[in-house]
């Protein structure tokens, strides 16, 4: 068994509905939810929107290789309505679900990167993730998730 670290967003829809249906469903899938944040409302990165995100974190124990579980959340996002634009921008969604860190891994493909690459860079990631995980190390750049989040925050 794998713990993994997972960012949830929405900023389209019933927010609290969609995080909620998101966080049953990888219960249902991808294991066992060890621990889940509150919820954090933020301004939209990387582009504008009149809609605010909701953003959470969890950690999830899982038997899912880091492959398997990428595949399972974007079958999630999918079935919950999420359409991805393919001009490379960011841009509304009604459900977000990024892998951050599995275990101490790290996973450069074309698939899938892991650590992500900027969640050391995001306030809406470390907010939630620093809540649940303080004390998680991130396995690239040797600090903790609090740590990040104070020198951010």
């Amino acid at each position: 068994m794998a713990t993994v670290y997972l960012g949830l967003g929405t900023n389209i829809g019933d927010r609290r509905t969609n995080i909620t249906t998101a966080v049953a469903l990888l219960s249902e899938r991808a294991g066992t939810i060890l621990a889940l944040s509150g919820l954090y409302e933020t301004e939209p990165w990387g582009f504008v929107s009149e809609n605010p995100f909701l953003n959470a974190a969890l950690i999830l124990e899982t038997p899912l290789s880091p492959l398997e579980l990428l595949d399972t959340a974007q079958q999630i996002e999918k079935e919950m309505g999420r359409t991805r634009e393919s001009d490379g921008r960011y841009h509304d969604r009604l459900i977000d679900l990024d892998l951050l860190m599995y275990d101490d891994m790290v996973i450069e493909t074309p698939a899938l990167t892991l650590p992500h690459p900027l969640m050391h860079q995001r306030i809406f990631v470390l907010a939630p993730l620093a809540e649940i995980a303080p004390a998680a190390t991130h396995p690239l750049l040797g600090k903790t998730i609090g740590e990040l989040y104070g020198s951010i925050s």
